[in-house]
C-alpha cells in the first residue's frame, strides 16, 4: 500500500514539473490543389472573325423596270417569295399615250412605204428625179428604226407579264398593285438563289490574309448550328460607310435566309508550336506565362502568345515535354509555391 502511494506520489510531481503542457506538432506546409497535363507541340487554326448578313451577291440580282409609262394591273408576289424561272411576277400595262406614239410609228411607216413605192413609179415614168426615190427611201427607213425602238421598249403590247428569268428570292418590291409608273422606275428585283451569300467586313489589317476559295465557318448571330461555306469574293477597297474590308462567302443554297445577321471565322492559315489550354496561360500581373510542376512545386516558364482560340492556344518557350503543367488552378499560385496535383 505504501508502495502504490509513493508511485503516485511520484507521477504527480512529475506531471507539475512538466506544466502539463501537451508536446507541440510541426507545422504543415500549406500547398494547392492543381490539375495537371502533358504539353503537346501541333498546329491550330488561324482564324479571321467578321460580322455581316445574308444578301444578295454584286452580280446576281436583277432589277425590272419599263421604258414606257404605264400602270401595273396585278402584283403576283411580294418581297421574300421563291420563286422559279418563267414565273409571272407582276402585269404592266402600257400607258395610252405611249400606245398612241406605237400605232402613230406604226402609221408613219405605212405611210412612208407608200410613199416610196408613189415615187418609184413615177421615176419609171421619167415624172421624179432619183434623189427624190433616195428621199424616200431614207424616209421607210428612219420611220423603221423609230418603230423598231419603240418595239424593243415594249409599246407594241397594250399589256406583258413580267416573269423570272431564273430561280430566286423576291429582294424587294418597289410598287403596288395598281400604281402608275414612270419610264426607268424600279418595279421589284429578283436575287439568284444560288447567289445569296454572306458578305461582311473585315479589319483592313487582315486583307493580306484573305484569298478566295479559303473555308470559313458561318453561325447566326440568333442561334443554330455553324455552317460550312468558302470565300468567293475579297473586296480591294474599304466600304466608304464601314470602313471595312468587305468579302463575301458562298454557302449551301437553301440554308439561310436573306436580312440574318452572321458572324463569320475564316481559316486563313495554320500556327505551330505548343498546345495548351487557355486557362493555363498566366496574363495578369505581367509577361504571360504557365507554370510547370517540378517536384512539388511550381515553376513559372515565360511564353509568347502566338493564337488564342476557344480550341486552345498555341504559345512559344522553353517548355519541357516531360513536365506536367498547371491548368486548372494556374491563377492561383506563383513561382515556387508548393502544389499537389492531379490530372
Amino acid at each position: 500500500m505504501r508502495v502504490w502511494l509513493g508511485l503516485a506520489a511520484a507521477s504527480m510531481l512529475a506531471g507539475c514539473s512538466t506544466g502539463g503542457a501537451p508536446e507541440s506538432s510541426p507545422t504543415p506546409t500549406p500547398s494547392v490543389l492543381v490539375t495537371t497535363m502533358l504539353p503537346q507541340r501541333g498546329a491550330l487554326p488561324r482564324t479571321v472573325a467578321a460580322y455581316g448578313a445574308v444578301a444578295p451577291s454584286m452580280n446576281g440580282t436583277q432589277t425590272f423596270s419599263e421604258a414606257q409609262p404605264g400602270q401595273i394591273t396585278r402584283l403576283l408576289v411580294a418581297a421574300g417569295a421563291a420563286v422559279h424561272r418563267g414565273q409571272a411576277l407582276a402585269v404592266f400595262a402600257t400607258a395610252p399615250s405611249a400606245r398612241s406614239s406605237y400605232l402613230q410609228a406604226v402609221d408613219a411607216l405605212a405611210a412612208a412605204r407608200k410613199q416610196r413605192a408613189t415615187t418609184a413609179q413615177l421615176l419609171s415614168q421619167q415624172l421624179a428625179t432619183r434623189d427624190q426615190l433616195v428621199q424616200a427611201e431614207k424616209a421607210v427607213s428612219d420611220a423603221q428604226s423609230a418603230l423598231a425602238a419603240l418595239q424593243s421598249e415594249g409599246a407594241g403590247n397594250a399589256s406583258h407579264s413580267i416573269t423570272a428569268p431564273f430561280d430566286g428570292v423576291v429582294t424587294t418590291v418597289g410598287v403596288a398593285q395598281g400604281d402608275r409608273i414612270q419610264p426607268g422606275a424600279a418595279i421589284l428585283t429578283v436575287a439568284k438563289s444560288a447567289s445569296i451569300v454572306v458578305t461582311a467586313g473585315v479589319d483592313p489589317s487582315e486583307r493580306g490574309t484573305l484569298a478566295v476559295g479559303q473555308s470559313a465557318v458561318l453561325t447566326r448571330l440568333s442561334g443554330g448550328a455553324p455552317i460550312a461555306g468558302h470565300v468567293i469574293r475579297v473586296s480591294s477597297a474599304l466600304n466608304p460607310k464601314t470602313r471595312l474590308i468587305d468579302l463575301d462567302v458562298a454557302f449551301p443554297t437553301g440554308t439561310l435566309l436573306a436580312g440574318e445577321g452572321m458572324q463569320v471565322a475564316i481559316t486563313t492559315g495554320a500556327v505551330q508550336g505548343w498546345i495548351v489550354p487557355h486557362r493555363a496561360v498566366v496574363t495578369a500581373g505581367g509577361p504571360a506565362h504557365v507554370f510547370e510542376v517540378s517536384g512539388t512545386k511550381a515553376k513559372a516558364i515565360p511564353v509568347a502568345i502566338l493564337l488564342a482560340s476557344d480550341a486552345g492556344d498555341i504559345v512559344a518557350g522553353p517548355l519541357s515535354p516531360g513536365h506536367r503543367l498547371i491548368v486548372d488552378g494556374a491563377y492561383q499560385v506563383g513561382d515556387g509555391d508548393t502544389v499537389r496535383w492531379t490530372r
